[in-house]
């Protein structure tokens, strides 16, 4: 099950790749983004909103409850990271009361796994104030959800800047 989700992922980190190198006249024929389900679309934006409202206000609580004891983060520059109890220490020491995250507002796109959850893909910037003068400067992400009960909980992230 392991390799399926990292070929998944790999899949996505090439077509997103693929998409930003392909030239204006190929993305302007591609189809505008409509969710296949737009009720999932709403739970996985609530679910990002209150990820991320967490995340903005060091609420490690809640960080816990959202994410997979099995996540894998893949980040571009940071490389993986896999043990939960050590991404959520490096929030702490590194994110809390230091870094806010900004969605791009009408960027997120939702698409259900059936059998699983969603992967959800869009755009958002951080900001640093440890950098008061640094601009931020969108970067892309992807989350695959994973429908546990009435829980869900992130199993994969790809942070791409």
């Amino acid at each position: 099950m392991k390799n399926i989700f990292s070929l998944l992922l790999l899949t996505c980190i090439t077509i997103m790749s693929a998409y930003a190198q392909s030239d204006s006249s190929i993305s302007e024929s591609l189809p505008e983004y409509s969710p296949s389900d737009s009720m999932l679309h709403e739970i996985v934006v609530d679910l990002d909103k209150e990820f991320f409202d967490a995340y903005n206000n060091c609420d490690t609580v809640t960080l816990e409850a959202l994410i997979s004891e099995d996540l894998e983060f893949y980040h571009d520059l940071g490389g993986l990271s896999t043990f939960k109890p050590q991404i959520i220490q490096a929030l702490k020491d590194n994110i809390c009361n230091k870094v806010t995250r900004e969605l791009i507002d009408g960027t997120i796109e939702v698409y259900p796994i059936p059998g699983y959850g969603a992967v959800q893909m869009g755009w958002h910037q951080f900001h640093n104030s440890q950098e008061p003068n640094a601009k931020p400067k969108p970067s892309k992400f992807v989350t695959v959800w994973k429908e546990v009960g009435d829980n869900w909980l992130i199993t994969r992230v790809i942070s791409l800047h």
